[in-house]
């Protein structure tokens, strides 16, 4: 064991202890897999992260470092709180990104890229798979979050490294009011994902279009309108929770992966305008914000502050 340089960092926002921490060891490079999830358990956050060198073949594609991500159960290859506050301690501690603007970061997902934004940064959401879920997983998953059926509008299973079930709910209040069976959901997904989109807030003259399986479950009768305004820069428009309790995690304060896929996904169908903002946490006492962005040539882009609340070593 030796002493090592560590972080604790805030993500997706400005103001410390109200976003979603992460543990960063900044030298992770003779440790074994063993003890990185030994320490990641100890932690008890949702990760835990450690910053390499970066593989001889990334390197030659320009990656500036690597990470690998812990939750205390298990190894992800992409999560998006721990890019971002991976990078921020990154770039606190002295690294240099190759190109000007713009830091490459190498996970088991492959390379990712991240832009600054003055001090906020923002990575480039990875490429997406969706899928149906079936309509008895469905119902079952409903009834652990003590949904009725009409209160869901549309579900996709959404993989962009790990896979989450992502479900489009009636508003943000009903994502607002969920008291979910945490016994009953364990062991019937990975992780799920709800958001309400902010009906006076969205994109004017879309239509929610739910996805023909989904209204086969839930709503005989079709699509149903979402007129409005557009959101302001920093007011909420979507309303996410997260729950993955077979990974240890209840309810996560704000999950990047799954808002960068729910994004891709919103935005696809039309149901959200290609610029908006996301609050998480709500309901455990976090403000959580991630800031949605699609540029001109349709990568959409998750951006979100972060903060350093500890900072030292740690024997490891």
């Amino acid at each position: 064991m030796r002493q090592r340089l560590f972080k604790q960092v805030d993500v997706f926002t400005a103001q410390p202890y109200l976003g979603n921490p992460l543990a960063v060891v900044l030298d992770g490079g003779d440790l074994s897999t063993e003890d990185m999830q030994s320490f990641a358990r100890w932690t008890n956050l949702s990760e835990t992260t450690f910053l390499l060198p970066p593989t001889p073949e990334a390197a030659a594609q320009g990656a500036d470092y690597r990470v690998r991500i812990f939750t205390p159960g298990s190894e992800l290859p992409f999560a998006g709180h721990p890019t971002l506050g991976s990078c921020h301690a990154w770039l606190q501690a002295g690294g240099m990104p190759k190109a000007a603007g713009t830091i490459v970061q190498e996970c088991a997902k492959g390379l990712v890229q991240l832009k600054r934004d003055g001090t906020r940064l923002a990575f480039a959401a990875p490429s997406l798979e969706r899928r149906t879920p079936n309509a008895d997983l469905l119902a079952r998953v409903a009834q652990a979050l003590g949904l009725q059926a009409q209160q869901i509008l549309a579900a996709q299973w959404l993989n962009n490294g790990p896979t989450w079930l992502g479900l489009l709910l009636d508003s943000m209040d009903t994502v607002l009011s969920l008291q979910p069976d945490a016994a009953a959901l364990k062991g019937l997904v990975p992780g799920v994902g709800v958001a309400g989109v902010d009906i006076a807030l969205a994109a004017p003259d879309l239509i929610v279009r739910s996805n023909r399986e989904a209204r086969a479950f839930i709503h005989p009768d079709g699509a149903r309108d979402a007129s409005a305004s557009t959101a302001d820069d920093d007011t909420p428009s979507v309303e996410v929770r997260f729950f993955a309790p077979d990974i240890g995690v209840l309810e996560d304060p704000v999950t990047g992966s799954f808002n960068a896929s729910l994004a891709q996904w919103l935005i696809a169908d039309g149901i959200t305008p290609a610029r908006y903002v996301a609050a998480q946490g709500t309901c455990i006492g976090r403000a959580g914000r991630v800031f949605i962005e699609q540029d001109a040539q349709g990568q959409v882009w998750v951006g979100g502050d972060s903060v350093t609340c500890i900072e030292g070593k740690v024997t490891l």
